[in-house]
């Protein structure tokens, strides 16, 4: 499945800062950043529904983040 998420993540130190949280949290998923999108999408490919976790750890560490 594919989901997408929009975001105000838009730079790429910011990228870096939720890049090792999101790969240790899902090991199993293919995700970027489109830092170019108005909307700065984050896209996630993987098995699981797992849009309230991306949503919640993306609030946990401080940034804004809803499903598309």
């Amino acid at each position: 499945m594919v989901f997408v998420f929009k975001t105000n993540i838009d730079s790429v130190s910011k990228v870096k800062k939720v890049t090792p949280k999101l790969n240790r949290l899902f090991p199993n998923s293919k995700w970027n950043f489109d830092l170019e999108d108005c909307d700065n999408i984050l896209r996630f490919e993987c098995k699981d529904d797992i849009i309230e976790k991306v949503i919640f750890l993306m609030k946990v560490i401080g940034f804004e983040c809803e499903a598309l």
